[in-house]
C-alpha cells in the first residue's frame, strides 16, 4: 500500500493493526510458538476444524485469517449474530464449487455459540466431507454452548486474555506506526491504556485512537485517556485473581447467610461485565451443595434463574439473579447432601466391585428366581428387606451419621 493510500486508510486503528503473519502475533505462545499446534498446522499445510475459545480481543479472528492466508484457503466469515440459514447455504454452495476446483474453504463463524442446535447441526456433514474447514470463535464455554457432535469433529483451543505487558507492546507498535512520539504519548498514558483494556487488544487500540483524536496536537495525558475510555482503573479483572476472590466472597456470603454482602459482590461482578451464566451456574451448584435438603426448592429456583438468564439476557435478567441470590443467602443451610456425596464417592472408590446382593437383583427368568434373585423383595412403598440393601462388606455403613 502506498504512503498516500496509508494516509487515506479510514479503517479503525484496531483493523489497521491486525497482524497478517503468524510471527506478528502478540501473545498466545502456547498456540503459535515453535512446535505448537497452530504453527505446526500451518507448517504442514493441514488446516483442521477448530473452536477458538477466548475473551474478546484475544486474537480469535486474527488467527483464523492467518491460518487461511498461510494455507492458501479462501476465507469466508459469518457472524452468528447476523447470519441465518440462507447465508450458511450460500457459503456451503460456494465451498462445494471451490472443492471441485481443488480449492480449500475456511469458514469462520464468529460467536458460534449464538447459533442454535439445528444451525450448528447443519455444518456437520460438510465438515465431515471436507467441503469446509470450520473455525468457530466463542467467548462462552463450548462445553455448554457448542453441540457435542461438532466438538468431537473439532479441536478446542483456549486463548488467554493478553497480559498487560503484551497490550503495552501492541500499543507501542501502533504508536510507532502512527508516528506518536514519547512526548505525544508518555509511558504513563500507555500504561493506563493497557490497564483499562482488560486484556482486550481491540479495546486498547480503540482507546488509543480516540485519545489521539481528543488530544489533537496536545499531549495524550492520563486525563485524556480516562475521558476516551469513559472509565477509571477497574477494580475487577474477569480473568485474574480478583475474579476468583470476588466469586469466592459471593459464595461465602450466601453460605454465611449475609444477603447484603452477597448482593454487593453480585453487583460488582455484573458491573465489571462478568458472564451472568457463570454466576447462575455457581448458584445452581450452591443450591445443592450448601442448602440441599434444608430447602429443596432452592435448586428449582436456581435452575429457573439460569434458564431465565439464558433466555432473557441482561439487563433484565439482573432481577432474576438478585432474586435468586437473596433467597439462597436467606435460606436455611445444610451440608448433608454434600457430605453424604463425599462419603459415597469415597466408599465406591474403595469398594468398586462388590457384588449386588441376590435379593436386590432383577429376576426376569425362572432360573434366576430359583437361584434366589429378588428373593423376599416386595413391591410396596417403604419396604425394608430384612437383609438390607448394601453388600455384606459394608452393610453397617451410614453416610448420614
Amino acid at each position: 500500500m502506498s504512503q498516500y493510500n496509508k494516509s487515506m486508510d479510514t479503517r479503525p486503528l484496531a483493523e489497521r493493526q491486525r497482524p497478517e503473519r503468524l510471527d506478528d502475533i502478540v501473545g498466545q505462545e502456547h498456540l503459535v510458538s515453535e512446535g505448537k499446534i497452530i504453527r505446526e498446522m500451518i507448517k504442514r499445510d493441514q488446516p483442521t476444524s477448530l473452536i477458538l475459545w477466548g475473551p474478546p480481543g484475544s486474537g480469535k479472528t486474527t488467527l483464523a485469517r492467518i491460518i487461511a492466508r498461510e494455507t492458501g484457503a479462501e476465507f469466508v466469515e459469518l457472524s452468528a449474530v447476523t447470519s441465518g440459514k440462507a447465508d450458511v447455504v450460500k457459503v456451503i454452495e460456494h465451498a462445494e464449487q471451490n472443492q471441485r476446483l481443488e480449492m480449500r474453504t475456511i469458514l469462520f463463524v464468529d460467536e458460534i455459540h449464538r447459533f442454535n442446535k439445528a444451525q450448528q447441526d447443519a455444518f456437520l456433514p460438510h465438515v465431515e466431507s471436507g467441503v469446509i474447514t470450520l473455525i468457530g470463535a466463542t467467548t462462552e464455554n463450548p462445553s455448554f454452548e457448542v453441540i457435542n457432535p461438532l466438538l468431537s469433529r473439532s479441536r478446542v483451543l483456549v486463548l488467554e486474555p493478553l497480559s498487560k505487558d503484551e497490550i503495552v507492546h501492541i500499543i507501542k507498535r501502533a504508536a510507532k506506526d502512527e508516528k506518536l512520539t514519547a512526548k505525544k504519548l508518555p509511558a504513563s498514558s500507555i500504561d493506563l491504556i493497557a490497564e483499562l483494556s482488560g486484556g482486550d487488544a481491540r479495546v486498547a487500540l480503540g482507546n488509543l485512537e480516540l485519545s489521539k483524536q481528543l488530544a489533537g496536537r496536545k499531549t495524550i495525558t492520563k486525563s485524556v485517556v480516562e475521558t476516551a475510555a469513559q472509565s477509571k482503573v477497574p477494580g475487577y479483572d474477569k480473568t485474574g485473581e480478583t475474579h476468583y476472590n470476588v466469586i469466592s466472597a459471593f459464595i461465602k456470603s450466601m453460605r454465611g447467610s449475609d444477603p447484603t454482602a452477597a448482593l454487593y459482590y453480585l453487583a460488582r461482578m455484573l458491573q465489571a461485565g462478568e458472564d451472568p451464566k457463570f454466576i447462575a451456574r455457581r448458584m445452581v451448584i450452591f443450591a445443592s451443595e450448601d442448602i440441599g435438603i434444608a430447602a429443596p426448592a432452592a435448586l428449582n429456583l436456581a435452575v429457573s434463574t439460569f434458564l431465565a438468564v439464558e433466555r432473557i439476557g441482561l439487563p433484565e435478567a439482573e432481577y432474576n439473579l438478585f432474586h435468586c441470590a437473596t433467597v439462597l443467602a436467606k435460606a436455611p443451610k445444610s451440608r448433608e447432601v454434600a457430605d453424604a456425596m463425599s462419603s459415597a464417592r469415597a466408599t465406591a472408590k474403595e469398594y468398586p466391585d462388590l457384588s449386588v446382593p441376590l435379593h436386590l437383583r432383577n429376576a426376569p427368568t425362572k432360573l434366576m428366581k430359583d437361584l434366589g434373585y429378588g428373593k423376599g423383595t416386595k413391591w410396596q412403598a417403604g419396604f425394608k428387606h430384612p437383609k438390607g440393601f448394601l453388600p455384606d462388606e459394608i452393610k453397617d455403613m451410614d453416610f448420614f451419621n
